[in-house]
């Protein structure tokens, strides 16, 4: 699994014109899966994003958690985190999984971590044409991929 993680002031998916989440401050998670990953990786991955210590404390250090400062989640699956780009300039998604896995780590991935949270997980549409807003604070965004663990 790979997620890129955006601490924000708010973030929202729109899909036809229509809001369908949208939440303030906390993380935007673009998430992908790959045919390789597996419940422990689901399980490492939402552990790490849950304990991420990169809100600013009161003196202004990043030391904070999501449940420190009452933050949400919005998650959103991303196939084209495992974008091939080494021939040619159209990327390659082989390393992508196929919906029929893909579909249920995500929903599972959701699953595992609200129950990592205090506050809401909420969500875009697995496979919709999304319009992803966000406001970026910091800048912060991370990269972690489970197959990177050490």
């Amino acid at each position: 699994m790979r997620a890129v993680i955006q601490r924000v002031t708010r973030a929202s998916v729109t899909i036809d014109r229509t809001l369908k989440s949208e939440i303030g401050t906390g993380f935007l998670v673009l998430l992908g899966v790959e045919d390789a990953d597996t419940d422990e990786d689901l399980v490492w991955l939402s552990g790490k994003i849950a304990r991420l210590r990169v809100f600013s404390d009161e003196n202004d250090l990043m030391n904070l958690s999501l449940d420190d400062v009452h933050g949400d989640v919005l998650l959103v699956s991303q196939f084209t985190l495992f974008a091939s780009t080494k021939k040619g300039n159209r990327p390659s998604y082989i390393r992508a999984a196929r919906p029929e896995k893909a579909i249920p780590m995500y929903e599972a991935f959701i699953k595992q971590l609200q129950s990592e949270i205090q506050g809401k997980v909420v969500t875009g549409e697995f496979g919709a044409d999304m319009k992803v807003d966000l406001l970026n604070d910091g800048p912060v965004t991370i990269i972690i991929d489970t197959k990177n663990k050490e």
